[in-house]
């Protein structure tokens, strides 16, 4: 199966899928001969799979379904850790034909009772050490016929299924337009919506990102410290590595500054996928390591918008760009971003080539050059629909174009600056005022970690801007010396009216500060 992929200076680059197209079986036979490199790195034990043996235990995975009944178009949740068995189920279960929901591992167990009755998933697969949250629902759901474990040599495990099943090399007739895999949104603004993409999108994405816009390549080695159930992790650690031949390392473990500094050090990734909070962390350590003994090229960001001030600082650090972008769950990924040598901190650059952006005013009218408005995509890797909500399928999937919900402003030269979510905005005396360019403004400050900004009303019921406020280890500041620090840098009317020192911030497992939590809070 070959694609075509042409890059034309006038026309957005096109990739060109077949009708009869299985996304696994493409990933795989596209490093054929590669079969003794390796594909994947387990950066905890240091053990290694290579591409002909993912390829021979996907196969075998997808065998093994097939013995046990499961048809083509049926369900199964994925609740694994990174480790060398998430790829090979995963491939495996597209291989098979079989659709694969990959979940977040840090969810509660009421959280995935939700999803895998939204699902109707019928088998699990589920990491050793997250059994525990799951054993409460084992029998309680009806559509939930089976369990298998990841990580051990049981009978009911992953390995046993592989070790045990045929290795004829089938691949189950699926056609490009096909549900492929599930992901569920991380539920930043609330209850997460299973999100339906195709066999198409994932080779979309790496083409049009991960090689257009990357220039990701075979002696590269990928680390991401956002997870596989992530959408963004999905293409950073096995689509556009496996693209081209590259190797992925995977940390299975929570991605401490500690051990990210220790698994870029010790493997020497040329390509670094982190989130703003990770990169403000990282540069806050104090036993950060030199920028000789790491071998990064390129860096990326994505998640939320990367305040300017941490991306100088990385960039004189560790002299690498971070090439930050935007995507969604709904868009697979990245579809708006900063370019190698074309980076503006401070914005998240320019439309990646293959898809089309356009800014949108309440009025329904589009913006012109400085006009805040809710950005829209259009672009081959809009995902299907979201399972069982057709309101929020026919709120968010628009024809052509996809609503993301987050406000953006496009200047002359064509670099989009965010200026949050649509939700978030802030109308003070009736200006709109971006939450995220008060948070980049007190990000600056020298004593900040971490902040979020949201709206409250004071005692005439007017919105105001207030900041949760995250220090640094060791570092002191009061909340009139913070406001001063916006006042200086803003127009007065922006600065925050009330700080709020915590500890820390929620988030999803994702990284993304849940502010609609904060609302909640200060109802």
């Amino acid at each position: 199966m070959h694609l075509s992929r042409a890059d034309h200076s006038t026309s957005p680059p096109q990739v060109d899928i077949p009708r009869d197209y299985n996304a696994a079986h493409d990933l795989l036979a596209r490093n054929s001969r590669r079969s003794s490199k390796a594909a994947f790195i387990d950066a905890s034990s240091g053990d290694t799979l290579t591409y002909g043996e993912l390829t021979d235990q996907a196969h075998r995975f997808a065998n093994a379904l097939r013995a046990q009944g499961f048809e083509p178009e049926s369900r199964v949740m994925i609740a694994m850790l990174d480790t060398l068995e998430w790829p090979v189920v995963f491939l495996g279960c597209i291989l098979a034909g079989v659709v694969p929901i990959a979940a977040n591992t840090l969810l509660t167990t009421k959280d995935f009772e939700f999803m895998l009755r939204d699902s109707r998933a019928r088998a699990l697969f589920v990491s050793n050490p997250l059994l525990p949250v799951f054993e409460p629902l084992i029998g309680k759901i009806g559509t939930l016929r089976t369990v298998f474990v990841a990580g051990d040599d049981a009978p009911n495990s992953v390995a046993a299924l592989v070790k045990a099943a045929s290795t004829e090399m089938q691949v189950t007739d699926t056609c490009s337009d096909d549900a492929c895999f599930w992901l569920y949104s991380s539920g930043s603004t609330g209850t997460p919506k299973g999100t339906v993409h195709l066999h198409s999108h994932l080779i979309q994405t790496a083409e049009l990102y991960g090689r257009g816009v990357l220039g990701i390549r075979e002696d590269d080695i990928a680390y991401s410290a956002a997870k596989l159930f992530f959408a963004y992790g999905l293409g950073n650690s096995l689509t556009f590595p496996m693209s081209v031949g590259a190797t992925t390392v995977l940390l299975p473990s929570r991605p401490t500054p500690a051990d990210v500094f220790g698994t870029l050090t010790r493997f020497k990734p040329s390509i670094f996928f982190g989130v703003p909070t990770l990169y403000a962390a990282l540069l806050a350590d104090p036993a950060k390591p030199q920028r000789s003994d790491m071998n990064i090229r390129v860096c990326a960001s994505a998640g939320e918008a990367l305040p300017a001030d941490i991306g100088k600082r990385w960039t004189e650090a560790y002299g690498c760009e971070i090439l930050d972008g935007i995507g969604s769950t709904e868009m697979l990924h990245i579809f708006l971003s900063n370019r190698p040598g074309e980076v503006r901190y401070g914005t998240t650059g320019k439309a990646v080539p293959g898809y089309e952006l356009k800014i949108v005013g309440d009025d329904g009218h589009e913006c012109g050059v400085g006009e805040i408005g809710e950005l829209q995509i259009s672009g081959p890797s809009a995902a299907l629909m979201y399972w069982n909500s057709r309101a929020k399928t026919k709120a968010t999937f628009a024809g052509e174009w996809t609503r993301s919900g987050d406000k953006y402003t496009r200047d002359a030269d064509g670099y989009y600056t965010y200026g949050g979510r649509s939700d978030d905005m802030l109308k003070v005396g009736g200006i709109y005022v971006s939450p995220f360019e008060v948070e980049a403004c007190l990000m600056t400050h020298g004593a900040v970690l971490e902040v979020a900004v949201i709206g409250v009303a004071d005692t005439d019921e007017l919105v105001k801007p207030k900041a949760y406020v995250v220090l640094k280890s060791g570092q002191a500041a009061t909340a009139e010396e913070l406001q001063m620090h916006v006042k200086s840098l803003l127009a007065p009317y922006k600065y925050p009216r009330w700080i709020q020192f915590v500890p820390e911030l929620p988030k999803t497992a994702t990284g993304k500060i849940q502010r609609f939590k904060l609302r909640s809070a200060s109802a």
